[in-house]
């Protein structure tokens, strides 16, 4: 059984840093690429970056140059380096194996201006 336990978030000004972890167990970690969404009340749930099993990484633009996501497979974890935060990006973070449909509980994020 997938489980993914995502953990990291909380409540910090505008500007500041956060980072974010998933830990990912029931799956062969290395072969699967992981991406990270998140959902901010009243809205859906949006994409916020990509990691490949090869460690190539891709972002909207929305936190392009801000966000870092990596991995780590002797940890079964990735992680989402989140720099300069905005008042925006306040929401339940959500990371996900790509073609599975389970869920974590998420971790919220609090950015306040």
């Amino acid at each position: 059984q997938v489980q993914l336990v995502e953990f990291g978030g909380g409540l910090v000004q505008s500007g500041g840093s956060l980072r974010l972890s998933c830990v990912v167990s029931g799956i062969t970690f290395s072969e699967e690429a992981i991406a990270w969404y998140r959902q901010a009340p009243g809205k859906q749930r949006d994409f916020v970056a990509q990691i490949t099993k090869g460690g190539y990484a891709n972002y909207p633009a929305s936190v392009e140059g801000r966000f870092i996501m990596s991995r780590d497979n002797a940890k079964n974890t990735v992680y989402l380096q989140m720099n300069n935060l905005k008042p925006e990006d306040t929401a339940v973070y959500y990371c996900k194996i790509l073609g599975i449909p389970s869920w974590g509980q998420g971790t919220q994020v609090n950015v306040s201006s």
